[in-house]
């Protein structure tokens, strides 16, 4: 039990860096595939793009990538040159074209969408005002939380 415990215990000494890969902070451990997922904005699959067009080894930890290959894929990322199909802003609704948009920018374009639905009185946009689901999704079995009690309900407990 004591060499377990051991072996654990030089497992966690080991130096463990962080990372900062477009203003977030990744565990040096990680492999190099899995760690560009945790960037929001960034699937799987671009993932996995983004290591075949730069000829990166996904099995790479992220530590061991040295600085220039580092500003590399950070560029790479900011101005993707991928088909349309793996960007995550398909027709932007400004301009029409094809973006891929990452980081806290990804969350800011969601939340003015969102208001802009509202803005505009859309279907979706009532919909995400009352939160409830927008897409099509039956409302009697799920989507329960934060409700009212009902008049049915309200009626038994007197």
């Amino acid at each position: 039990m004591e060499k377990i415990k051991k072996k654990y215990n030089k497992e966690e000494q080991n130096d463990v860096t962080l990372v900062r890969v477009l203003g977030k902070d990744i565990r040096g451990d990680t492999k190099v595939g899995q760690a560009l997922t945790k960037i929001s904005g960034i699937s799987w699959t671009f993932a996995n793009a983004i290591c075949k067009i730069l000829k990166l080894d996904k099995q790479q930890r992220i530590q061991d990538v040295n600085k220039e290959e580092m500003v590399v894929i950070e560029e790479f990322i900011k101005n993707p040159e991928v088909p349309g199909f793996l960007k995550n802003r398909q027709k932007d609704f400004e301009d029409g074209e094809d973006k891929h948009i990452g980081g806290m920018d990804l969350k800011l374009r969601k939340e003015f969408d969102i208001k802009r639905l509202k803005k505009i009185r859309s279907y979706k946009g009532v919909r995400h005002a009352a939160n409830l689901p927008v897409r099509g999704q039956k409302t009697k079995a799920n989507f329960r939380r934060n409700r009212k009690k009902s008049v049915a309900a309200a009626k038994k407990t007197k």
